[in-house]
């Protein structure tokens, strides 16, 4: 479960008592790769196994779930034990033991070696209209319910221009992309024609994120940094921001978006 009933004592303008609220669930999670400790990240305790392959695949250690041998998960211990067809031999300057946290901003690194390698430049050519922008935004926000259980998810979609085809809720808002992405891994989806949808920041690990899945327009309700918008522009990727009732902010390749 990804909520716990906690007992809190809250004021509500009128009254300080007891009330039994939700909260979200934070669960430390060690990857274990052909024997080796290889991460450790908090996140929330579902779709566990996507989690693991999507974060591989975007730290560059896959390219397909195809090179994964065996992948298992002890809930109760907190280890994912991942065994490749193929061992490989790790710089250890490149990919390091490190532990990664829920909260944004130094929780990673930015510019890892393999973000370099594993970043894919998005050749897309699909458009949305503005309406389109609008609906899919409107369409995350409907299907947030544990956000708007407890205040303390990030939650990303992937949609085709029509629809919400999928959605992942973490306390992590890497964590949420990187559910998504092993989602897309295992189910051999393309993303030519894909869009991300994403309740947080566009911050330059998002748009690297993005970048690593494969596709071309990422939206978001709220702000980009400078840095989000350089790695975008270089890219390829439509980054679209402030997404809130009837307004949103084009940042980059504006090419993409279109009226209507």
């Amino acid at each position: 479960m990804n909520t716990e009933k906690i007992t809190v004592v809250k004021y509500d303008g009128d009254y300080l008592g007891e009330t039994q609220e939700d909260a979200a669930v934070e669960h430390p999670l060690t990857i274990r790769l052909d024997g080796e400790e290889f991460a450790t990240m908090v996140c929330s305790p579902d779709h566990l196994h996507e989690l693991v392959v999507g974060f591989l695949a975007s730290e560059g250690i896959i390219r397909s779930e195809k090179q994964i041998k065996s992948l298992q998960i002890d809930d109760s211990k907190g280890f994912a034990y991942v065994e490749l067809e193929n061992k490989q031999v790790r710089n250890k300057d490149y990919v390091s033991k490190r532990f990664i946290g829920s909260c944004c901003g130094k929780s990673r690194q930015f510019y890892f070696h393999n973000d370099v390698q594993t970043a894919k430049t998005i050749r897309s050519y699909m458009q949305l209209s503005v309406i389109q922008c609008l609906h899919l935004m409107n369409e995350l926000q409907n299907h947030s319910s544990q956000f708007h259980l407890t205040g303390g998810f990030h939650n990303a979609a992937l949609c085709t221009k029509e629809k919400l085809l999928l959605t992942r809720a973490d306390i992590g808002r890497h964590n949420a992309l990187d559910k998504i992405y092993g989602y897309c891994l295992h189910n051999r989806i393309s993303l030519s024609d894909k869009v991300i949808v994403f309740s947080g920041r566009i911050s330059s690990e998002i748009v690297l994120k993005v970048a690593k899945i494969g596709a071309g327009v990422l939206l978001s309700k709220s702000a980009p940094t400078t840095l989000a918008l350089k790695l975008a522009h270089d890219l390829g990727i439509t980054a679209v921001g402030f997404i809130r009732k009837e307004r949103l902010n084009v940042y980059t390749h504006p090419e993409r978006i279109v009226q209507g």
